[in-house]
């Protein structure tokens, strides 16, 4: 598994833990104990929901515990001129002739459709500590590859707002 964790990441993983232990737990374990107390288990639809949603939420936090026990942690910091985790970059894609943002993230946060690319992706092995207008070859896989122009890098390390994707 051993996916690459900023500390920023760590510490949203923990806080998600905390938050699914002490609030979302103990409402799961009270819809249940509701849910049973209307009777027979057996055809009792509200009852099943409570516990699959308890088992879920039961599920979710082992697997952000595991995740945590075998991540790599990864260093975000970089130089002001070259790319880095959490940096938003601007590419001229050459094939296309267009211009494309990306915000190069951890592979935990990685989502193409809002443009954050994962550092273990392509185009994130690729460009990863490369500087301003250098001209990198993004190797997709044996047959196919294309070139890229770094345009603009933009420090937004460190963004509050950001939220671990939910798997």
């Amino acid at each position: 598994m051993r996916d690459k964790l900023t500390k920023s990441d760590v510490k949203k993983i923990e806080e998600e833990i905390e938050y699914r232990k002490l609030v979302v737990r103990k409402e799961a374990i009270e819809a249940v104990k509701e849910a049973r107390a209307h009777g027979d288990l057996s055809e009792n639809f509200e009852y099943h929901a409570a516990k699959k949603d308890k088992n879920k939420n039961d599920s979710r936090i082992r697997y952000l515990e595991r995740m945590l026990k075998t991540a790599i942690i990864v260093d975000d910091s970089s130089k002001d001129d070259e790319v880095g985790i959490n940096n938003t970059v601007e590419l001229y894609m050459e094939d296309d002739d267009e211009i494309e943002t990306y915000r190069l993230v951890t592979s935990v946060r990685g989502s193409s459709i809002q443009g954050l690319i994962s550092i273990d992706s392509p185009l994130g092995k690729a460009i990863l500590g490369h500087k301003l207008n250098d001209r990198v070859y993004i190797q997709v896989n044996d047959n196919f590859g294309y070139y890229a122009i770094i345009k603009k890098i933009i420090n937004t390390q460190n963004d509050e707002n950001d939220e671990l994707r939910k798997f």
